[in-house]
This record gives C-alpha cells, sequence and structure tokens, in this order.
C-alpha cells in the first residue's frame, strides 16, 4: 500500500537469489520510519535464509504502519525503538560497522540505507513521463525523507528523462532548503509530524544527492529546490484538494501537492507532475479528522490486519541493547 513495495520486493527477490548456496543465513537490518517497514516486512515474508529485523520508532507510526510490520511472524521481528527514526538509523548504521557484529551475522539493509532498494524507483519516473500530454519538460515535486526517492528520480533524470527540474519538499523536518539557502548541511533532531515517513533529520541519502552533481552547489541549485510544509498547510491541502477535487491526498501527496503549487506561483508558464507516498488508509486517524469522514473505504489487502496481534520487542535507543539483541538471537 505504499510506493517502497515494488523496491522492496524487487531487492528481496535478487537477494535470495544472490543468496542461493549461501549456508549462513542473512540478517537484514531495517530502520523505518513507517512505510519502508511495512513494504520490507512483506516483500521478504516467508524468503528463505533471510531474518528480517526492522526497528521502528515507538508511538510515532500510524496504526496500520504498525500492524503491518508487528504482526507477520515468521522471519519478521519488529522492535519497537523507544525514540525517533533518526535513532533507529543510527543503531543500524552502527551495527553495519561493529566488526563482532559483522564477524557473527551475515548483515545487510533494505531500506533505503540500501541503493538496491530505490533503485527501481526509477521506473516511476518514467511511467510518469509517458502519460506526460505537454511538449514541454515538467516539474516533478517528491515527498523527502531520507531523500531516496528523490535520488531514483535524479538517476533517471542523469539517464536522459525529460526533466525540467524537482522539488524536494520536505515537512517541518526540512534540512535541504537551509543547505539550498547557505550551502550547509545541518542534520537536525527529527520532530513528529502528521507526515511521519518523512521524519528524519539527517537523511542518509543526502550524501548521494551531492555525489551525483560532484558536490557542485550551482548545478543541485539548478536542478533541485527545497520546500518547507508545516501540519497545518499539510492539513488544509488535504481539505482543499478533497473538497475542490474530491480527491484525497494522503499527508506525504499534500505535502509534495503544496511544494507544486508553491512552486508554479513562481513560474506560471510551467507544469508539474507530484508523487505520493501510500494509500491515505495507512494514515487514516489523520485524514479523516481532517476531512471530516466518518469512514475511509478500506481496500480487502487491508482488512485481515486489525483481527491480527501485534507483536514487538521494546528496546531503548542504544545500540549496545541492539547488538546485545542480535547477538543473543544468532
Amino acid at each position: 500500500m505504499a510506493f517502497k513495495d515494488v523496491g522492496a520486493r524487487f531487492m528481496s527477490r535478487c537477494l535470495s537469489y544472490f543468496s542461493k548456496g549461501n549456508n549462513k543465513e542473512i540478517t537484514v537490518l531495517v530502520a523505518t520510519a513507517g512505510d519502508t517497514g511495512s513494504a520490507v516486512a512483506n516483500g521478504f515474508l516467508g524468503i528463505k535464509g533471510i531474518d528480517v529485523i526492522i526497528l521502528y520508532p515507538s508511538g510515532k507510526v500510524s496504526k496500520i504502519q504498525e500492524l503491518q510490520l508487528t504482526t507477520l511472524g515468521k522471519n519478521i521481528t519488529a522492535l519497537e525503538v523507544q525514540g525517533t527514526f533518526d535513532d533507529c538509523q543510527r543503531m543500524v548504521k552502527q551495527a553495519f560497522v561493529d566488526k563482532l557484529l559483522n564477524k557473527q551475522l551475515s548483515l545487510t539493509s533494505a531500506n533505503s540505507i540500501n541503493i538496491a532498494c530505490w533503485l527501481p524507483q526509477q521506473f516511476y519516473y518514467f511511467y510518469a513521463l509517458q502519460q506526460w500530454p505537454y511538449e514541454f519538460k515538467p516539474v516533478i515535486s517528491i515527498p523527502s525523507g531520507n531523500f531516496g526517492n528523490i535520488c531514483a528520480g535524479l538517476l533517471a533524470y542523469f539517464s536522459g528523462a525529460p526533466v525540467r527540474h524537482f522539488i524536494a519538499a520536505c515537512n517541518s523536518n526540512d534540512v535541504f532548503s537551509d543547505y539550498i539557502l547557505h550551502q550547509i548541511f545541518s542534520p537536525k533532531l527529527a520532530i513528529a509530524t502528521i507526515s511521519n515517513a518523512m521524519d528524519v533529520g539527517n537523511p542518509s541519502n543526502f550524501v548521494r544527492l551531492l555525489e551525483m552533481f560532484a558536490h557542485k552547489h550551482a548545478h543541485i541549485k539548478e536542478v533541485v529546490s527545497g520546500c518547507c510544509v508545516n501540519d497545518e498547510i499539510t492539513a488544509s491541502t488535504i481539505a482543499d484538494v478533497y473538497n475542490k477535487y474530491n480527491y484525497l491526498l494522503e499527508p506525504h501527496g499534500a505535502v509534495a501537492y503544496r511544494g507544486l503549487l508553491q512552486y508554479l506561483e513562481k513560474h506560471p508558464d510551467e507544469k508539474g507532475i507530484l508523487l505520493e507516498t501510500a494509500h491515505p488508509v495507512k494514515f487514516d486517524d489523520v485524514v479523516k479528522t481532517i476531512v471530516g469522514m466518518e469512514v475511509i473505504e478500506i481496500p480487502e489487502s487491508v482488512n485481515d490486519l486489525f483481527n491480527r496481534k501485534k507483536k514487538s520487542i521494546v528496546i531503548k535507543p542504544d545500540f549496545n541493547e541492539l547488538k546485545e539483541f542480535l547477538i543473543a538471537r544468532n
């Protein structure tokens, strides 16, 4: 039910194929702000020889997101971290450089730290461009948290995709606009918003964006701009679009939509495309409050989740606690 499903399923099949004949089980460590975890959990479910450990911030993902990543069992284990997504991501990164863990375990990742998870997302851009009805190039606005999806778009761009400009549309956790203005990247502590999958204060893919442009700030500024959309504007955007077009945006898509509108106000001769993140049912508590709908139509694939029992292991945002868990599990 999210844009990351394609990448996670692609990666799980590739990893399964290339690990055939490997006697050592592969441990996939994943930090998630919501959608990555549920996509990876479903994508890797039942894949032989692969053990998946998902770290997610307690109380900072939606109810359906949490059910999607905590109710599958089998080879999927959810660690409920008493901290933020940045804590989860930091702990996963520490695991990858820990000598003892890497000696005992065969570790890899399946969120956007791992480029294989977002490489397939280039196809979204080409698919959208096939439907573009104008002769001139579009502006594309992307909800941006860990910057994997916009990096996929940029790879498509450098491969020849006809795109005029990219907008990194961020919520209040916006470090990109400051970089564009001041040429300084300053990570922040993540704060909770209604577009929770983008609550990232230190995006791991930012360094990849820099590498694509050979760290040339002027070139980055020419191709990519940033914007910051707070919760109040996100909510009003969802309501406005629903009332005007009878279309239900989810919070991340609303951030991208508002970012695109802001850009087009300054460039009235251009038109654009916006990307969404997931089905609005994954954020039904937020969306229903905003648009006044008592019930959002729940897809059949989601209905079964409410009959399942949540299973998670609560841990502190402490790498040593994660390390002890992994060693004991091994």
